[in-house]
């Protein structure tokens, strides 16, 4: 395991550790390594069973052979639970792909721009990112969202 990653994981457990109830106080669920606000996560995953669900699934698994196109010659939701590739998107870029949609009519998620406030769209990345393994999500933390300079 590479050095930063465990000296960082460690910090992570360490400054965890020390929330405690402080934490739970303040309404905040702990998520494995991570902490999320409730009221947060609550709007987020009712953002996401209103609008999404319905193509990526209620867990977020998205479609069967996700990664080849469809019927259409349109690819297929993909998971957001981790499995698929929305890790290599930093949360600005994934709130980019929701207020636009699909790229270049790629595939067939539309824009949502206009149909949710940025509130809605900031929750629905945090649900989307509380759903993801501990060891992806610190991946994506470290690499992707906040990378090293």
């Amino acid at each position: 395991m590479d050095t930063r990653l465990l000296t960082t994981l460690c910090l992570c457990v360490a400054l965890l550790a020390g929330c405690g109830e402080n934490a739970k106080q303040q309404g905040v669920q702990d998520t494995g390594l991570r902490q999320y606000d409730k009221t947060a996560l609550a709007r987020g995953e009712r953002v996401f069973l209103t609008n999404c669900a319905g193509c990526h699934g209620n867990g977020g698994e998205g479609r069967h052979g996700w990664q080849q196109p469809g019927p259409d010659g349109k690819l297929l939701p993909p998971p957001l639970d981790g499995n698929g590739r929305v890790w290599r998107f930093t949360s600005s870029q994934m709130k980019q792909f929701i207020h636009q949609g699909s790229p270049d009519g790629r595939a067939n998620m539309p824009a949502w721009q206009g149909k949710l406030t940025e509130q809605q769209i900031s929750d629905l990345v945090t649900w989307i990112t509380s759903l993801w393994p501990d060891q992806v999500y610190l991946n994506w933390k470290m690499k992707t969202e906040h990378p090293t300079q």
